[in-house]
């Protein structure tokens, strides 16, 4: 039997980080675990160059980001609490 290398490891923990992610009920925990999987599932395209997992999640990626900038903003700043 073939040990499991890092490669594989990573993209097993991408897969667990977006699946846990899903299961969340809070916004922001939703997001930062959503874009670890994305991350992960990014270094995991890259390696095995599989450009398109890669791309599909460095998008997804920078949409967490971008939500997650949003709320923190928000959060900070009460005239921004209606949008």
């Amino acid at each position: 039997m073939e040990a499991v290398n890092t490669i594989e490891i990573i993209g097993y923990s991408a897969s667990v980080m977006v699946a846990i992610s899903l299961m969340m009920k809070d916004i922001i925990w939703l997001r930062c675990l959503n874009f670890t999987g994305c991350a992960l599932f990014v270094i995991y395209g890259a390696s095995i160059e599989a450009w398109p997992v890669a791309g599909m999640n460095a998008f997804v990626a920078c949409i967490n980001v971008y939500h997650l900038l949003k709320l923190y903003r928000n959060r900070n700043n009460p005239q921004f609490a209606s949008e």
